[in-house]
């Protein structure tokens, strides 16, 4: 977890604000979060890795991009400088306004519709929205050094790497733009108006969309755990059925990959013992 001392001194410094309030908000893969108040005022800011600002940029555009097609978003709130973003030694911080609502609990069965609902609109609302800072689809590099940190890794992401590489060249795929990281805590509903949203976007890339109902499928606990998840989205997205049926178990492997590969270059033990046991105990 990044110094907090380090996103308070930037909030200041880039954006003149000074939280009365200071939350953490539930980890993700690929993300820090906080939840924060300022007088009435309450923001969300996110830090990703140094790497990443270009895509967290095209993320925030993507939001303002979903606010005028009418789905509740985070509105981003520009640094003093007039950047999206402001660049830190711990990574790239955006803030938004704070959405009315709560968050959505990842084993609800209700909050799941809602979960699978948002996350299906958001497909369909940013087909055709483009942004020079959204990553091509690329898959993990299976020779990466830092894979050497466990003997059964490398081989674990050659072959999800490997079957994504044969699902991607023979199936039709729906390809469109990702969220990349769709937590239910990124999704509220607000009780008072009925109206279900998202805090942001993600650190977007353009990829196969079944990928992102993965990514949310794990958030939930796999997919025993997951059918009203899937069932909203399947009623809101682009993606049919057939195509989320065949694609889904491959890039459910790929995500949890993902997983081992990232906590793997950061030196994270748990994170990479319960991406093993994920990736030993699915199918195929």
């Amino acid at each position: 977890m990044p110094d907090d001392d380090l996103v308070r001194e930037t909030l200041r410094d880039q954006w003149h604000l000074q939280p009365s309030e200071f939350t953490a908000l539930p980890a993700e893969v690929m993300s820090h979060g906080w939840e924060i108040t300022v007088g009435p005022d309450k923001y969300v800011c996110r830090l990703a890795e140094p790497s990443a600002r270009q895509p967290v940029e095209a993320g925030l555009m993507a939001a303002e991009h979903l606010r005028g097609r009418r789905i509740v978003a985070g509105e981003p709130v520009r640094t003093l400088g007039g950047g999206l973003t402001a660049q830190t030694a711990a990574g790239a911080l955006a803030v938004l306004r704070r959405v009315p609502g709560r968050p959505l609990v990842g084993g609800d069965p209700v909050d799941q519709q809602w979960w699978g609902d948002r996350l299906g609109a958001v497909h369909r609302a940013l087909q055709g929205f483009h942004h020079p800072g959204l990553r091509p689809w690329q898959l993990l590099d299976p020779d990466a050094a830092h894979l050497d940190a466990a003997p059964w890794l490398r081989a674990a992401v050659a072959d999800a790497v490997s079957a994504t590489t044969r699902l991607t060249v023979t199936d039709r795929l729906t390809y469109g733009v990702l969220h990349g990281d769709p937590a239910p805590a990124s999704f509220v509903v607000d009780a008072g108006t009925g109206r279900a949203g998202l805090l942001d976007c993600g650190a977007s890339g353009v990829g196969p969309l079944v990928y992102d109902v993965a990514a949310a499928v794990v958030y939930a606990g796999g997919p025993r755990h997951a059918a009203e998840l899937i069932d909203g989205y399947l009623a809101a997205g682009p993606v049919r059925r057939d195509e989320l049926d065949a694609a889904l178990p491959v890039l459910l492997r790929l995500r949890w990959a993902v997983q081992a590969d990232r906590a793997a270059r950061l030196g994270c033990a748990e994170p990479l013992q319960r991406a093993r046991e994920a990736l030993e105990s699915a199918p195929g």
